[in-house]
Parts: C-alpha cells; structure tokens; sequence
C-alpha cells in the first residue's frame, strides 16, 4: 500500500487525466514511502512462506525502485509473476503477466499470452483486455489493429478517465494514418 501510495501524485493530470506508468515523471513519486515500502517487502520476503501478496508487493518495490521506464527489471517482474500465476492463478494475474512478457520477450508475444484470455468470459468482454492487445499492436507497428482495439477498451471502459484515456490514444493514432 506504502509503494502504491508513494506513486500516487504522478498517476493523473491536474484535470484528472490518466498518467500510464511509462510516462509518469517519477520526481512526483514519495521517495520515503517507496523506502519504507521496499524495506517492509524485502523483511516479508524473507520472513514466512512466499504468498500472492507478497509477491504482488514485490511486483510494485521493482516498479518503484526503477529510476525511468527503460530501467524497470522486466525480467525480474516476469519471474515474480511466473511465481505469482503458480501461488495464486486468475485472470487478472495472466493479463498483467502478459505486460511483462511482452517488455520482456516483444508484443507479439505479449498478444500470445493474451490470446489466453479471449474465451474466459467476463475478461473477454474486460475493457482491459482491449486495451492491453491495442498497446501490444501499437508497439508491433500494428497502427490500424491499435486503433480498433483503443476503441473497443474505449466503448467497454466504464471509468471516464479510462475511456478518454483509451480515446485519446485511439485518435492519436488514427491521426498519424
């Protein structure tokens, strides 16, 4: 909660608007709350059996610790959300995975690890679920399909700040068509 918090002032825009984490200016992030939080992470690692949320913790002390974007451990956050998917298997574990394995290993094999999901019923209808396979088609070059994905999440979003988000994104892209 400490490492979620600490993040906080840099997840959206003065008028409210989402800030993905690659684009957040990290000076805004509480370096006291990301030491306390990382601190508080690596005793519970070390202190009991290995549990969902410890590693979830630790998913969010890596994420913190990076000074930028291009400096996050991806593989390190791929090998705890292997670990994460064997302790506490969903859904939701395999779709933020999917994130992981495509900083890790390229978004066509991010797409792959989504196609997982496209039958589960209630995550095949998800916003997110959209939206993650338009961002995985947007780093492929894949203009046309991350579009159509950025306004399928778009009309599925049932948060404002997440469908004018997702719209953004869709008509940036379409505009450079």
């Amino acid at each position: 909660m400490l490492l979620t918090e600490a993040r906080r002032p840099a997840r959206t825009t003065s008028d409210g608007s989402l800030v993905p984490l690659a684009e957040q200016d990290r000076s805004l992030w509480r370096p006291g709350l990301i030491e306390e939080g990382t601190g508080l992470v690596t005793g519970a690692l070390a202190s009991g059996p290995l549990g969902p949320y410890q590693l979830q913790a630790a998913i969010a002390a890596v994420h913190a610790e990076a000074r930028g974007g291009g400096d996050t451990d991806w593989r390190q956050i791929l090998a705890l959300y292997d670990l994460l998917e064997r302790v506490a298997p969903s859904p939701v574990v395999t779709l933020n995975r999917a994130v992981a394995v495509a900083m890790v290993n390229g978004p066509q094999a991010g797409l792959d690890a989504l196609a997982t999901l496209e039958g589960d019923g209630p995550m095949a209808g998800h916003h997110r679920l959209a939206g993650l396979r338009a961002h995985f088609h947007e780093l492929a070059g894949q203009r046309e399909a991350a579009v159509a994905d950025y306004q399928l999440a778009a009309q599925r979003a049932t948060s404002l700040p997440e469908r004018r988000y997702l719209e953004s994104r869709a008509t940036r892209l379409a505009g450079h068509g």
